[in-house]
Parts: C-alpha cells; sequence; structure tokens
C-alpha cells in the first residue's frame, strides 16, 4: 500500500471512529423532546461561531477547528451532564486519553495538530479557545431554553454554569446576558 493510500484510510478510519457522535447523546433535550446527540451540539457551537466571526477579532478557522474537536473524544466514554461534573473528577483527562485513542488512526501530522486542538482548548491557552469554551456554556444554556425538557428540568442550574467562561470576553458576556434572561423567561413559565 503506498504512502498516500495509508493516509487517506487513517483519515477515513478516524472519520469513522468520530462517528459515535452522532449517537452518544447528552442530557439536553431538542425542541421535539427528543435528547440531543452530541455532534448535533458541536453543529450548533461551530454555526454559533461562524455567526460572530463580524464581531470578534480571533481567528475563525482556528475557532471552528477548536469547536469541532472540543468533545470529540466523548465519542468513546459519553458525555458526562454538567449537573455530574465536579473538579477533580478525572474527566479531563478521560476524556484526552479517548481523544487520543481516537485520533490514533490519523497520520502523525495529522494526530499532533489534533492533540495541540485539544490541548489548547482544553488549557484555554488562546483567544479563539476561551471564545470556544465560553460559547460551548452558551450553546448549552441555549438548547436548554429551548428544549422540550422533562418537568422536573433544572433551568436555574443555567443561571451559574460555566459563569467564568463567559464573563472576559465583551461578546461572551453580552450573549450570556441573552441566555440568562432567555432562562429566566422560561423558569417563569415563558
Amino acid at each position: 500500500m503506498d504512502t498516500a493510500t495509508d493516509r487517506l484510510t487513517g483519515i477515513v478510519a478516524f472519520l469513522q471512529g468520530a462517528e459515535r457522535l452522532k449517537d452518544t447523546l447528552r442530557s439536553g433535550h431538542t425542541g421535539q423532546g427528543r435528547r440531543e446527540s452530541v455532534a448535533e451540539h458541536s453543529w450548533r457551537l461551530c454555526l454559533f461561531a461562524m455567526l460572530l466571526e463580524r464581531d470578534t477579532d480571533v481567528d475563525l478557522l482556528k475557532l471552528l477547528k477548536l469547536c469541532v474537536i472540543h468533545d470529540l473524544g466523548e465519542a468513546i466514554s459519553g458525555d458526562v451532564p454538567a449537573t455530574d461534573q465536579c473538579a477533580g473528577d478525572g474527566r479531563e483527562a478521560r476524556e484526552r486519553a479517548d481523544f487520543l485513542t481516537l485520533c490514533a488512526p490519523l497520520p502523525e501530522d495529522l494526530r499532533t495538530e489534533m492533540a495541540a486542538l485539544w490541548d489548547e482548548y482544553a488549557g484555554a491557552a488562546s483567544p479563539e479557545a476561551r471564545m470556544a469554551k465560553g460559547l460551548d456554556k452558551i450553546e448549552t444554556i441555549l438548547q436548554h431554553v429551548a428544549g422540550s425538557n422533562p418537568d422536573d428540568f433544572d433551568y436555574a442550574f443555567n443561571l451559574d454554569y460555566g459563569r467564568a467562561r463567559t464573563e472576559a470576553d465583551p461578546i461572551l458576556k453580552a450573549l450570556r446576558e441573552l441566555a440568562d434572561r432567555a432562562t429566566r423567561a422560561r423558569m417563569d413559565g415563558g
């Protein structure tokens, strides 16, 4: 097998593994009441980032790459609902290990790039990574507001969720205010 074929074979194998995100469910619900997949969340996060291109000074391509890869590790171990996450639970290390396992079939240059992107996101090491993290929280809140959720859904959780990730940037702060307003309206029966 030649090098070009090996490269493409690795890319296709990775893509087939990433396909699992379509069936990896999150705790949020769609407007029709179906549980949302991680792939759907990642798609909407990318759409959100794309729509903000004229309103931010970040590199859109890098932001989109970070948004696409941020939850890829969940294809292996699944999603941990935000309400179940806590500091020191080992989730980040597990997600990184799962991400690297998923990336194993890729050619070395792509594995290296993907790992660097994941580490940049996880460490909020750039303006793009900080924007991606903030948008990730806001997209989740907006999905909670839009979803046809179970009767016992805790909308109040949204009001504190990820606040540290949305306070530093003016665009994120303004979007957070809109998301909080929508959350309060939903809590009031709106």
